[in-house]
């Protein structure tokens, strides 16, 4: 069976929002009133790195030709039945003691509804017994949120709408690939703790640097392997109520999960403080209109007719395996993140931190520390200038003797960075790049004549220098700084020119 199959386009009411907010414009800062707050809790839908499917044996594989990665099991064909993949279980239970989860008996159950991407029309999914219960996600600001569960289903297939919207409502028809149906999924369910949208986002980030530490999942986001869907309400600010939710489905970025949170949030409130109240609904976030619009009324969990499969064994995990999982463990980012600020010292802020962890680059700023290079010089240089996806040629040792070699004076900081720049395209020492390129610094009694022939030689910026404000001494200094590097191409000590400023400024009586 190859190429893409045509569905019919089944009737689904859409309910106009006649008192929607506008359309999100773009911003990473949204602010919502204070006397509101916003209540989020996160769907985390992630696809495991298994090399076959959930079910069955069929490829789990991404890019496929549509429809080619299918057999009777996964298509529900009648007389066929599924067979668990182990795998996919035991990547299930080490992710879910990676977020702190207990480990229990868990039960396959069938999740009953009508729609083409589930061709037996029913999902096999976990109800009341799900393999990982009560984590927690600990992020880098201090805060945590609670996992309420990560439980193990088979994902569904994929409909494409053909027509203007996008949507299933004024497609044209639909074309469904069933590659994806039955390939391994686990649900990250969090409690509703979550009261912001930078909040929202940073939980996204931190269980997707947990799921590539811990090796499960590529998790990329861009080809739906990671998928998020965010229950959203408001509620008056000091209130621990609870109020009707919506939820918005498949979010497929960090930059739409904020923009969808801050526009439901604020549609709610409107809703409200128009003696209004919002309908519990499933919505689909349009990127392009930056506005969320209602897809179906949500259902309950009686609507889909939980019950458990009956060609499934319940999973009983014995505590040796457990514990096997446990000692297999990798050191996980929050414990990353706890030693390399210990290893930086109180320089070393938490977002960098969070930063370099997600990077992948906290053992490279440790191992350089521990070298002996200057922690806040090492934190500066990685996070500014190793933003990129190549940096193999940057080893500890060579990075460490850079950094001091900018400490003890013999490399600008301007110079530092160029040498850094050439030691991501070479193995060369830093001082072989140094010499090569002629970036070594004037000595100090060089320094100290090119500034005294720049203040001779400029007597108007000189005096606007001594004489003027702040800001009118601030653009001086950047006019005579560049005169002296002009003179010296380059190789004066910047620190060291501004400090001789300094001090001929004090001996004329400033």
């Amino acid at each position: 069976m190859m190429g893409w199959s045509l569905v019919g386009n089944p009737s689904v009411a859409v309910t106009s929002m006649t008192s929607a907010p506008a359309s999100v414009a773009d911003s990473s800062v949204f602010m919502l009133p204070a006397e509101w707050e916003i209540v989020v809790g996160l769907e985390v839908h992630v696809e495991l790195n298994t090399v076959t499917k959930l079910f069955c044996g069929c490829l789990n594989m991404f890019g496929s030709e549509p429809n080619t990665n299918v057999c009777p099991v996964c298509l529900g064909l009648p007389g066929s039945l599924p067979v668990a993949n182990r795998v996919a279980i035991d990547y299930a239970m080490r992710l879910g003691r990676a977020l702190g989860c207990q480990v229990g008996m868990s039960v396959f159950a069938r999740k009953n509804y009508f729609y083409p991407d589930m061709p037996k029309n029913y999902q096999i999914s976990q109800y009341d017994q799900p393999t990982n219960v009560n984590g927690v996600l600990a992020l880098p600001d201090g805060s945590s949120v609670g996992i309420e569960r990560v439980h193990i289903e088979e994902d569904t297939g994929k409909i494409t709408h053909v027509g203007s919207s996008g949507r299933i409502h004024g497609a044209m028809y639909s074309l469904v690939d069933y590659n994806r149906a039955g390939v391994p999924l686990v649900e990250i369910v969090s409690r509703p703790q979550i009261h912001s949208i930078s909040q929202a986002k940073a939980c996204v980030r931190e269980i997707r640097a947990i799921l590539l530490a811990v090796g499960v999942s590529d998790a990329r986001m861009e080809e739906g392997s990671m998928r998020v869907d965010a229950n959203v309400s408001v509620r008056p600010a000091g209130s621990c109520e609870l109020r009707t939710r919506c939820e918005i489905k498949n979010l497929s970025s960090l930059r739409s999960l904020g923009r969808a949170l801050f526009y439901e949030a604020s549609r709610h409130i409107e809703l409200w403080e128009s003696g209004d109240a919002p309908t519990q609904a499933t919505r689909h976030w349009d990127e392009q209109k930056g506005k969320t619009v209602e897809g179906r009324s949500k259902e309950d969990a009686d609507d889909y007719r939980y019950f458990p499969d009956p060609d499934l064994e319940p999973l009983q995990p014995p505590k040796n395996q457990i514990a096997s999982i446990d000692s297999d463990l990798p050191v996980l980012p929050e414990a990353r993140r706890q030693a390399l600020v210990q290893a930086g010292h109180s320089t070393l802020s938490t977002s960098d931190a969070a930063l370099l962890v997600e990077r992948g680059q906290d053992s490279l700023v440790m191992e350089a520390i521990a070298y002996g290079a200057n922690p806040e010089m090492t934190v500066a240089r990685v996070v500014n200038q190793l933003a990129v996806d190549d940096w193999a040629n940057i080893t500890s040792k060579r990075l460490a003797k850079l950094i001091t070699m900018g400490a003890e004076g013999k490399l600008s900081l301007t110079h530092v960075k160029k040498v850094l720049v050439e030691m991501l395209k070479t193995d060369a020492e830093p001082e072989d790049i140094m010499q090569s390129q002629g970036l070594y610094l004037v000595d100090a009694d060089s320094t100290a004549a090119t500034v005294k022939q720049v203040i001779d030689s400029h007597p108007k910026e000189w005096e606007r220098f001594c004489t003027g404000d702040d800001v009118e001494r601030k653009k001086m200094t950047g006019f005579l700084t560049g005169q002296v590097m002009r003179i010296s191409k380059g190789r004066a000590d910047g620190a060291a020119v501004n400090r001789l400023l300094q001090a001929h400024a004090h001996a004329c009586g400033l």
